[in-house]
């Protein structure tokens, strides 16, 4: 397993590898564009060669995405439910280009639909994105904090999500390349926040999302430590040791990660991410 953080990407993108390599990155995340909206450029041929010169340079072993922050994908507005799922899909196409492994996306909103309107939106909206993919990249559900109407919290209906897109009933109506919706990305903090302890009851939660996902079904995980309270439903990343996770939360964590093989990213503040990184790197070389 490989340790890294959000990268920006305000210098340029092919400017960000050595960003990752100078705050000691293994692996490195970042947008492909302006998180909070607007026009998403094409990417130049040059770009795209320096940006994954540099990578091989500087030695980064994995590179993923995170899409950008309006996502929502159950929503009512088709202005914002198909601006959606084409940010998602220029997002995967993108991430291809410059050899990128996943890009994590949150879902959205319910707002005032049952789980059962959200499970059906949510599956209209992959089977969209999908259609005709054909790149590498692959996508996965980043958790909730759970904060109000907020989708995907819980990991059983993370489980029903998965589930709904690889259902054998009415699977003709589904493009083969609904395998790029990969799994998980797991974020230490949201899940904390929605209810899963990891400084206490550190097994019990793991039981819980084998039950409902699959532990094979993390692909990588944002390690931040929690601000807020255990099952506060609030979104609030501080410093690995200095929050409500703790140490001996992370100790866990990272084994865990280490048994698996599975990258850890940090989303926390420069330039606290850099001892960060460190204190993630001695948890895992112990």
């Amino acid at each position: 397993m490989n340790i890294g953080c959000h990268v920006p990407i305000s210098k340029g993108l092919e400017k960000a590898p050595g960003i990752a390599h100078q705050w000691g990155c293994e692996v490195m995340q970042i947008f492909t564009h302006s998180p909070q909206g607007g026009t998403i450029a094409e990417l130049d041929e040059e770009t795209i060669k320096k940006f994954k010169a540099a990578v091989k340079k500087y030695g980064i072993k994995n590179v993923y995405v995170h899409a950008p922050y309006y996502i929502n994908l159950a929503s009512k507005n088709n202005r914002v439910y198909y601006g959606s799922i084409s940010a998602i899909r220029k997002n995967l196409e993108r991430a291809s280009l410059l050899r990128a492994k996943y890009v994590m996306t949150h879902l959205g909103s319910g707002g005032s639909m049952d789980e059962k309107e959200v499970l059906e939106r949510l599956e209209k909206s992959f089977v969209k994105i999908f259609d005709g993919y054909d790149g590498s990249a692959k996508l996965l559900i980043e958790n909730s904090a759970g904060a109000g109407r907020i989708i995907g919290s819980d990991f059983a209906q993370i489980g029903r999500i998965i589930a709904s897109t690889s259902d054998v009933e009415g699977a003709h109506r589904r493009p083969t390349s609904m395998q790029a919706l990969a799994g998980v990305c797991l974020d230490t903090q949201h899940s904390f926040a929605s209810g899963y302890d990891w400084k206490d009851s550190f097994e019990k939660s793991l039981k819980e999302i084998e039950k409902n996902v699959g532990l094979e079904k993390i692909k990588m995980i944002h390690a931040n430590d929690s601000v807020t309270d255990f099952n506060s439903r609030k979104d609030r990343h501080t410093h690995i040791g200095k929050g409500k996770i703790g140490l001996s939360g992370f100790e866990n964590l990272v084994a865990f990660a280490k048994k698996n093989d599975i990258d850890m990213i940090c989303e926390t503040k420069y330039p606290g991410v850099k001892k960060d990184i460190n204190m993630l790197k001695k948890l895992r070389d112990k």
